[in-house]
């Protein structure tokens, strides 16, 4: 499935996708309903951004690391493949945007996801692709 990027040209008024809903038609209880679920401009920016992040395949393999629990710099540079100066920077970035948490021991910095609710969108996404995969 393709997805459409910012500078993909926005359909015209007058193409052929509004002519199938004329005004009248619309279901206007059908139409508040939706509206009264729909995301906030500021909820729907930080969906986005959260997704942006996710968009770096380094990300979201520390992420899958550290869903089965916290791990030092050093294991997830060994255990991803990449510098510790890479993978502090991205978790720097992570951290930031409240994916992953750090607990200090003297020296010693231990990442851990934040919450569950990030794994639990990498494994759906996750699901999602692998199901396309099979196809």
């Amino acid at each position: 499935m393709a997805i459409a990027d910012s500078s993909d040209p926005i359909p015209s008024s007058s193409t052929s996708l509004d002519s199938t809903c004329e005004p009248h038609a619309a279901d206007s209880a059908s139409v508040e309903r939706a509206r009264a679920h729909l995301l906030s401009p500021a909820a729907a920016d930080g969906v986005a951004e959260t997704f942006k992040l996710l968009g770096d395949p380094t990300r979201v393999r520390l992420l899958d690391v550290l869903g089965d629990g916290e791990r030092c710099v050093c294991d997830l540079a060994a255990i991803v493949g990449i510098s510790e100066s890479a993978v502090s920077h991205q978790l720097r970035v992570l951290r930031v945007a409240r994916l992953v948490r750090v607990r200090r021991t003297g020296r010693q910095a231990f990442y851990a996801l934040d919450d569950h609710h990030v794994m639990s969108v990498l494994h759906d996404v996750r699901r999602h692709v692998e199901e396309g995969l099979r196809r």
